[in-house]
């Protein structure tokens, strides 16, 4: 079903900020920046092996990140699945009772389709299926 995981999410307050820390006190290289307007939130992206991390910035005060920031602090928000059939994969998960936040894919970064999973249904983690 997950072929491998995509990318790690960590919601953080301030973008400018925390790409500095990360390119300064990790030596890593910024990919790419992005604003996506439908999800209410501002990416910076950089690969650590094969794994992308996202730093996410809520771009709204009514962004899912804010909220977060608001309740939890900075911090992992969520853990992003490469799948092949995001409907697919989507349609079997309900069929096995798990509870969807996305019940059809939306737009991700750079050109992706993505859904997540309630946390509810899946320990405590907020799950996303990342469709390339």
């Amino acid at each position: 079903m997950f072929e491998k995981i995509h990318h790690i999410g960590i919601a953080v307050k301030n973008l400018e900020s925390s790409m500095r820390f990360y390119e300064n006190e990790f030596n890593l290289k910024i990919l790419y920046i992005e604003e996506l307007k439908e999800n209410k939130v501002k990416v910076a992206s950089f690969k650590v092996g094969d794994v992308n991390i996202e730093l996410l910035e809520p771009l709204t005060f009514d962004s899912p990140i804010k909220s977060f920031l608001e309740k939890k602090g900075e911090g992992i928000h969520h853990i992003a699945y490469l799948v092949k059939d995001i409907n697919k994969t989507l349609n079997e998960l309900k069929e096995k009772g798990i509870t969807l936040i996305d019940e059809k894919p939306r737009m991700g970064s750079h050109g992706t389709k993505i859904a997540f999973l309630h946390p509810k249904s899946t320990f405590g983690v907020l799950i996303e299926l990342v469709e390339e």
